[in-house]
């Protein structure tokens, strides 16, 4: 393990990724780190083929969600 040094915008986009994505800072910057070596290292790919290849490879089994219309929103989700 060692220490990453970064400009403060990085670490403030950082700071706020974090907090949407409910990871601390040093768990936001190393996912951004493995997405980006493995987005770097697979170019075919999109983001969302390479979280597919990454959850299947642990084990994890996603459920469709159901179809909606674009623009539709469920009475109980508006807010």
């Amino acid at each position: 393990m060692g220490i990453v040094n970064i400009d403060d915008e990085l670490h403030d986009q950082l700071r706020k990724a974090s907090k949407v994505s409910v990871r601390s800072i040093n768990a936001q910057a190393a996912y951004w780190i493995k997405l980006g070596m493995l987005c770097e290292t697979n170019p075919s790919l999109s983001f969302a083929e390479i979280m597919e290849r990454e959850f299947s490879a642990a084990g994890v089994v996603a459920q469709p969600l159901a179809a909606q219309p674009l623009g539709m929103v469920r009475h109980d989700e508006a807010a």
